[in-house]
């Protein structure tokens, strides 16, 4: 059994009690907490292996997990409107409601230091744990930060699970729900390649954004597996919104870029594409054949009705929020601190109109 000097809180352990059993100042405790401060492992290290001999929690909010009140769940999520990832919310507040949870939603508006901002807020407030939805930014300062974030958020009794993005990299207590996003790139690519399709507008997402990376890599895989020459200029990075897809294909008839399909990084990207080419007189998929991503309602009630790849994205929130609950209640055997779980659910192609073989050779 753990010792912990009297505090006034029944016994319960304080900063100071960290920073004495540790032999640091309550400051370097505090910034080892935080997450918002650069400190050395050594000091890390040693911090987090007395919070949790201490089992220490950071405010009156995270101390009620322990007991009873009602646990309740962050969900962060880069934009209300995204269609994709409200599913991943839907499911996990669906999940949450069950077993009697409650859900918060914040929103980071791709802002990676929202985000991070938004993380430590809910670490402070004591939630039983944080959902990060949504692609991750490739950026190793935000990678390290969100990997203290996560021990932070584990010595406070709290959990960090992250749906549709990579695991963070080393030990970091962590839950990581995610998709074959590759993969599903891969054969959607490939169904374009079979239907005899060789220069293919690809619009990928935002170049720094970890679920546009992997789409780009499994398209020019099916390239590569296919024995056709991938063209890097008629890839198009920007965001996942429907302006995007049209400006990507308004400009690249305007550059005269020959191509006979496109490759959208997802189906409201589609369709803005869809659209301006009916715009530029051209049929679909008659003239142009076009593939989205997520199958989201909208890519079934496009005329033509849109092929994409499919993603469990309701799924995915349910397992995320089961995952939580069987932390807390012991059922997967894991608890505080070691390596995070790593989730992964599977991908496939759903065919409706939207591809036909080329009418003309580029």
């Amino acid at each position: 059994m753990s010792q912990r000097k009297a505090s006034g809180d029944s016994g319960r352990a304080t900063i100071r009690d960290v920073a004495e059993r540790a032999g640091v100042s309550v400051a370097s405790v505090s910034r080892v907490l935080s997450g918002n401060y650069p400190v050395s492992e050594e000091l890390r290290r040693r911090v987090m292996k007395v919070v949790r001999d201490l089992d220490y929690v950071t405010n009156a909010h995270a101390r009620s997990l322990a007991g009873g009140g009602t646990p309740t769940v962050a969900i962060l999520i880069n934009h209300i409107t995204g269609a994709a990832f409200a599913h991943v919310a839907q499911g996990v507040e669906g999940a949450a409601s069950l077993r009697g949870w409650l859900s918060l939603v914040g929103t980071t508006g791709d802002d990676p230091e929202r985000e991070l901002a938004l993380v430590n807020l809910m670490r402070q407030q004591g939630v039983a744990a944080v959902v990060l939805l949504g692609g991750a930014y490739d950026f190793d300062e935000y990678q390290l930060r969100m990997a203290r974030f996560a021990r932070s958020l584990d010595a406070a009794g709290s959990h960090l699970v992250l749906v549709g993005r990579p695991p963070l990299e080393g030990d970091v207590p962590a839950t990581t729900v995610d998709y074959d996003n590759e993969g599903g790139a891969y054969a959607m690519a490939s169904h374009l390649l079979s239907a005899g399709h060789r220069r293919v507008l690809v619009l990928p997402g935002h170049a720094e954004l970890t679920t546009a990376q992997g789409r780009l890599k499994g398209a020019r895989r099916a390239f590569e597996a296919y024995g056709v020459p991938f063209d890097p200029n008629l890839v198009l990075h920007g965001p996942y919104d429907y302006e995007h897809g049209y400006d990507a294909v308004e400009e690249s008839l305007r550059r005269k870029l020959d191509f006979t399909a496109v490759l959208a990084g997802t189906d409201v990207v589609a369709a803005g594409a869809m659209q301006a080419l009916r715009a530029a007189g051209l049929r679909v998929p008659e003239d142009v054949s076009i593939v989205g991503y997520d199958d989201i309602p909208l890519a079934s009630q496009l005329t033509p009705q849109l092929t994409t790849v499919h993603v469990p994205y309701e799924e995915m929130g349910r397992v995320a929020l089961r995952a939580v609950a069987d932390r807390r209640e012991g059922g997967s055997g894991r608890r505080k601190g070691g390596d995070g779980e790593h989730l992964v659910l599977g991908t496939h192609v759903v065919v409706r109109n939207s591809v036909m073989p080329p009418t003309r050779r580029p």
